[in-house]
């Protein structure tokens, strides 16, 4: 093909998506080469690429027949071995027993690979596995650190103050409310965790699989810093502890001092500095723990949960024993009537450390107390997020997170009853450590009891956060945390860092108050994620959701998310719309800079049964024309060559953007590669995908296809009937006029084009074709002057409806359009102006109305005033099809046959021939009169006439938009597209 050729067109567009300045496509251009998905230099075939990706490496225990080099064999070679020795070649693929990595049928079992990612190469190493590290059960690896991180600072100096404020009776809803809450979100996480295998990040990896990656990331990070400033929350508390224990320990040696207005008494608090200084002390250690990985921490765990118990225990015994005559004012011991005073509540004003004031500015109400207690159920996930470190994740998790929450919920309903009758309701709002103070034998087991349980929950935190981070990096969504991947086995030690970095600068700010409501909704956004996430599943019910944790059901989950968004508001309003914002922040960054993972995630479940029943929901019959919207068959294959890698023609994709109203619409591209379909099924697959991915780099919302046929025509003639399902299939076929087809010399050309204009008609299928489709401007290059329509026959308004929809893009706003119509005589012209301005305007369409006569038409013949192109295109035309319809009579006379053309007899009105010739001259002519300027003019296509060869049918069409810069011919079916009617 010569210079002429579309590949060296006057085509431009854009090097890169959002560019100003235009250049032409190149076969070494960089962003098309990026766009191809192979090599464009390999000559290899995809099956051989595909064979030489994936090997097994074979150890040297297992002979097998490997040489002696060490080279890698094919699959199929080292599966089944030479093939006189394979039993089970006839099955084509690889053997069960090599799959599996077996020694032998008899011999011991090697364990099986996971299986590989799509695309990933596969490995198995036949041998013995690499000795692994160690992982945890159900005891040690999900319920201590379930239950480290819920018994934490709140019991112990909180909750009999809560008792107090709240009364027995709102004080049991209390905790019935937050412990409903986690235990349903402990139902929906043991479903998902039991649904298949998990991986590092626990609820994250949760969320992300079933929501997908942007909302699993976003909810993931907040819950990231939620655990993070929980680690910040358990050492303040930790740290204030011990200062209030030893006195002497202060450096700063100054006190906060509040007086009970209550009792008169003096509550005195730790200096802020001295709780900055101790708890970034205390921060520095814990991570140095944290730096000796899980095994480390497994061990420190009993160390600090021991203790823990052990000063519960104590606190029990210590309300048994506790009388009357207890030398602390306001200890009643176990007292009916002590238990009716506090059955009611007792709100009131506070200031700032709690101390009931009457002048107080704090007011506490149940609302304020939800978000104070609820810190106490959370710690749910400190097991699911060191789920890569579980022997068995579907039967740790679900038995260790239900067991911890239903353990520590009783406990707290137990306290509130032991509390509510122990003291009086002053006592109880006065004494911040009453725990302490009611405790066998001495208060100071409590105080061991606080330090090590709030420093275990606090190992935990800083455990499971960088854990948590890393497993958000090793999934490649955000670019930003690639500084957080670890490799698999390795602790995440730049992840620690920078989890102890926002834990200590927390420390700084030293307030417990502002610190808990952030905290508690971050982990009720990481519930509510999870709570919907088991909801989705559950409701979809997709073939591949079969949790083996049975105890579950959609509506419970919603409950949970229910419950988790209701604690949010009444918590704090404010506080829910910043987590909610900041939530939508992250979504929003990763939806624009994150990677596309495809991870199988339940909305997608949700689209397809969407998709489903609004295709049902549309039936099998015609759309209304008011719902009509264009779905075009974008016909990629061109009448010629295109450059290399290039799947395309680059305006085909602008022209189907130009067919969409605001981008609503959707468009299947496809193209037909010849030959065999076993042949050629792997080059059609890559195919597709280059196709797919240029679709993407052109930004056109579209389907890309490719088929695989003997012939064009019998590829196009295949599509044009089973592309599409129900009232989705394609309406309009929209491809590229062959303006080549003569210079080329491509004699095949005619038949095939007007096979397909006859397989469109007899599919019921508009037609749009394309001419000039190298001048065809994009959305950056304005167009000014008119759209010119050429309305000859009555298409169901298509060409109106595609006039308007180029007005709604930037490259055409500017244009006015002009309706040009055909009367018969002079005397209906005025009455067909009318009618159509008058149609026009119901139509809601602005357009100009000019009416042409045929006396016009055959005047300006007459008087010559044909342009001189116009008639040497229609002299040329003449004479061509008389010297192909002399060497039709030869060939028919030699061989005494009737007239054949394409193969087939054809009857040629010589009469009728040099009518439609002089037909199309006359309209050209007219188009080049008053629409030589025009920025696109639209024209009815005439279908091909009965009997007629296709030559001659490819004359009349190149006479028509000879010297026509920008054309589309428009053929519509039978049916209206547009409506009068509102």
């Amino acid at each position: 093909m010569d210079n002429g050729d579309i590949e060296n067109a006057e085509e431009e567009f854009p090097g890169r998506i959002g560019a100003r300045k235009y250049r032409p496509v190149v076969a070494n251009d960089r962003a098309v080469l990026q766009m191809s998905s192979i090599d464009p230099g390999s000559s290899s075939s995809s099956a051989d690429h595909q064979a030489s990706r994936q090997k097994i490496k074979v150890g040297k225990q297992a002979n097998m027949g490997a040489d002696s080099n060490g080279g890698s064999l094919p699959v199929h070679e080292q599966a089944n071995g030479p093939s006189g020795e394979s039993k089970l070649e006839l099955f084509g693929f690889d053997s069960l027993v090599n799959i599996l990595g077996l020694k032998s049928m008899t011999g011991e079992q090697i364990p099986a690979p996971s299986s590989p990612r799509d695309g990933d190469d596969v490995s198995i190493t036949l041998g013995w596995p690499k000795p692994a590290d160690p992982k945890f059960g159900t005891l040690m690896g999900v319920f201590v650190p379930c239950l480290q991180n819920i018994l934490g600072i709140i019991y112990y100096i909180r909750f009999s103050w809560i008792v107090g404020m709240a009364g027995i009776g709102e004080s049991l809803l209390l905790v019935s409310f937050c412990g409903l809450c986690t235990f349903l979100t402990g139902i929906s996480l043991s479903a998902i965790a039991t649904n298949g295998a998990m991986k590092g990040g626990g609820p994250y990896y949760l969320i992300g699989r079933a929501l997908g990656p942007e909302v699993g990331v976003s909810i993931g990070l907040c819950f990231f810093l939620g655990n993070a400033i929980a680690g910040a929350l358990y050492v303040l508390g930790a740290v204030e502890t011990f200062l209030k224990a030893v006195p002497a320990a202060g450096i700063f040696r100054e006190t906060v001092t509040n007086v009970n207005v209550t009792t008169f008494e003096r509550v005195e608090s730790p200096s802020p500095h001295d709780l900055q200084v101790y708890g970034i002390v205390v921060t520095i250690v814990l991570c140095f723990i944290v730096f000796g990985g899980v095994k480390m921490i497994n061990r420190v765990a009993p160390a600090f949960l021991i203790p823990v118990l052990f000063s519960l225990f104590c606190i029990f015994i210590g309300v048994f024993l506790t009388r009357k005559d207890h030398p602390a004012v306001g200890i009643t011991g176990l007292s009916l009537d002590t238990f009716k005073d506090n059955w009611s509540p007792g709100y009131q004003n506070t200031n700032e450390a709690g101390v009931p004031d009457p002048e107080g500015t704090v007011y506490w109400n149940f609302n304020a107390l939800v978000g104070l207690f609820f810190p106490a159920v959370t710690g749910i996930m400190a097991g699911s997020n060191r789920s890569a470190s579980l022997k068995d994740t579907q039967r740790s998790i679900p038995i260790g997170t239900l067991s911890a929450t239903l353990t520590t919920t009783v406990m707290y309903l137990v306290s509130v009853f032991l509390f509510g009758a122990l003291a009086t309701r002053k006592k109880l709002l006065a004494d911040r450590l009453l725990t302490a103070t009611i405790a066998w034998p001495f208060p100071v087991i409590v105080y061991v009891g606080i330090i090590l349980s709030t420093l275990g929950a606090a190992l935990q935190s800083l455990t499971g956060a960088p854990r948590l981070l890393a497993a958000i990096a090793n999934d490649d969504i955000l670019p930003i945390l690639n500084y957080f991947k670890v490799a698999d086995g390795n602790e995440p030690y730049i992840a620690t860092l920078f989890t102890a970095f926002i834990c200590i600068g927390c420390v700084v700010i030293g307030n417990l108050d502002l610190i808990t409501p952030t905290i508690t909704m971050f982990f009720l956004l990481c519930y509510c994620g999870v709570n919907l996430s088991c909801f989705l599943l559950d409701l979809l019910d997709a073939p591949s959701w079969r949790p083996r944790w049975k105890f579950h059901h959609w509506s419970l989950s919603l409950l949970g998310a229910s419950l988790c968004i209701v604690i949010m508001f009444l918590i704090s309003w404010a506080f829910t719309i910043v987590s909610l914002a900041l939530a939508s922040l992250i979504y929003y960054y990763v939806s624009l800079k994150g990677k596309a993972g495809d991870w199988g995630d339940g909305f997608k479940s949700a689209y397809f049964q969407l998709a489903l029943r609004s295709l049902r929901s549309l039936g099998a019959n015609q759309v209304h024309p008011k719902n009509w919207y264009p779905i075009p068959l974008v016909f990629c294959r061109p009448w010629g060559k295109l450059p290399e890698n290039v799947p395309c023609h680059p305006k085909l994709a602008d022209f189907a953007n130009c067919m969409k109203k605001k981008g609503r619409g959707m468009s299947i591209f496809f193209s037909i590669l010849d030959g065999d379909y076993h042949e050629c099924a792997e080059d059609a697959k890559t195919a597709c995908k280059q196709l797919a991915t240029y679709l993407d780099y052109k930004r056109c919302e579209g389907v890309a296809e490719i088929v695989v046929a003997p012939s064009m025509s019998e590829g196009f003639r295949g599509i044009v009937q089973t592309m599409g399902l129900g009232n989705l299939k394609p309406n309009i076929v929209v491809m590229r006029y062959p303006e080549i087809w003569r210079r080329e010399n491509l004699t095949e050309i005619p038949a095939t084009f007007v096979g397909i204009i006859n397989d469109c008609i007899v599919a019921n299928k508009a037609v749009v074709i394309v001419k000039g489709l190298d001048e065809w401007p994009n959305e950056y290059q304005r167009q000014y002057g008119s759209i010119d329509l050429y309305w000859i026959v009555r298409d169901g308004g298509l060409m109106l409806l595609l006039s308007q929809l180029l007005l709604t893009k930037e490259s055409f706003e500017s244009c006015k359009i002009q309706v040009f119509c055909i009367a018969e005589e002079d005397t209906d012209a005025e009455a067909l102006k009318a009618d159509v301005k008058k149609f026009l305007y119901d139509l809601r369409m602005q357009a100009e109305v000019i009416v042409i006569t045929m006396k016009s038409w055959d005047s300006q013949a007459e008087g010559g005033s044909q342009p001189d192109d116009s008639m040497e295109a229609f002299t040329g035309a003449q004479q061509r099809v008389a010297t192909y319809l002399a060497e039709m009579k030869a060939v028919a006379e030699k061989n005494g046959t009737p007239l054949m053309a394409d193969g087939k007899p054809v009857v040629v009105n010589e009469q009728q021939v040099e009518k439609f010739l002089y037909t199309t001259l006359k309209l050209n002519s007219t188009i080049l009169r008053y629409s030589r300027m025009a920025a696109v003019v639209l024209v009815s296509l005439p279908p091909p006439p009965v009997n007629h060869p296709a030559y001659f049918y490819m004359e009349y069409m190149d006479l028509l938009v000879e010297n026509v810069q920008r054309l589309l011919m428009v053929r519509g079916y039978r049916r209206d597209v547009v409506t009068l009617f509102t």
